[in-house]
C-alpha cells in the first residue's frame, strides 16, 4: 500500500482526485499527510472535511526552516511518495534529499515543452495557445532540484482545435491531469510502474 503525501499551495485538484480513489477503493494507498504552503488553501480545508492529517508550512519568511520543516513532517507521518498538487514552491536540498525518486509532480504541458521557471498554470496554456500547437496535454514527472526537469514518468496527450485560446486549452488539459495522477499512482501500487532507486546523498544528512 503506497503512503502519500501531498503538497499543495491553492485548491489541490490532483490531491482531491487522489483522495477520491483512495475513498472509492479505486487505488490501495493511505493519504498520511496534506501540507500547504499557503494557510488560506483550500486544500487544507477539503484534507480537514475528509479527516485527514493536514498542516501549512509557510516558506516566503525562512525557506531553509521550512524544507527542515517539510522534510520532518513527512518522516513523521511515515510518508514513502510525495505528491505535489499545484505546489508553486521550489523544494529544498533538506525534502529533495530524504525523498530521492519518490516525489512526483504533474505539469499542464507535454515536457520538455513549457517547462522551467514562471511556466505554471494559464502562462503554460498562453504560451501553447501563442505557438499554435495542435496538441497538448499533462506530464508527471519526478521532482528534482530544477523546474520541471525530472524523468518523465507518463504523458496524456489531448488535441487542441485551431483557435483554441489558453482559457480552451486549459480546460482541455485539466480534464485530463487528474485522472493521468491517479492512473500513474495505480500503476506503481501494482508494480507496473517502476521509481528508480533513491540516491544516497550527503545532503540528506542535513540537519
Amino acid at each position: 500500500m503506497l503512503k502519500l503525501g501531498f503538497l499543495a499551495s491553492h485548491n489541490g485538484s490532483s490531491f482531491r482526485a487522489v483522495v477520491e480513489a483512495i475513498e472509492t477503493g479505486g487505488l490501495d494507498a493511505e493519504a498520511r499527510l496534506l501540507v500547504a504552503n499557503r494557510k488560506d488553501a483550500p486544500a487544507l480545508a477539503y484534507a480537514a472535511e475528509h479527516d485527514l492529517p493536514h498542516r501549512c508550512i509557510p516558506t516566503a519568511a525562512d525557506p531553509e526552516a521550512a524544507d527542515a520543516a517539510l522534510r520532518a513532517a513527512l518522516r513523521a507521518a511515515g510518508v514513502e511518495l510525495v505528491v505535489l498538487s499545484g505546489y508553486l514552491r521550489k523544494l529544498g536540498p533538506r525534502t529533495l534529499a530524504a525523498y530521492s525518486g519518490r516525489i512526483l509532480n504533474i505539469h499542464p504541458s507535454l515536457l520538455p515543452k513549457y517547462g522551467g521557471q514562471g511556466m505554471y498554470g494559464r502562462h503554460v496554456h498562453e504560451a501553447v495557445a501563442k505557438a499554435g500547437d495542435a496538441v497538448s496535454g499533462a506530464s508527471v514527472h519526478l521532482v528534482d532540484g530544477e523546474y520541471d526537469h525530472g524523468p518523465v514518468i507518463l504523458q496524456r496527450e489531448t488535441p487542441l482545435a485551431p483557435g483554441d485560446d489558453a482559457a480552451a486549452i486549459e480546460a482541455k488539459v485539466t480534464a485530463v491531469e487528474a485522472g493521468l495522477f491517479v492512473e500513474v499512482l495505480q500503476r506503481i501500487s501494482r508494480g507496473e510502474l517502476a521509481l528508480p532507486e533513491p540516491s544516497a546523498t550527503i545532503s540528506d544528512n542535513l540537519p
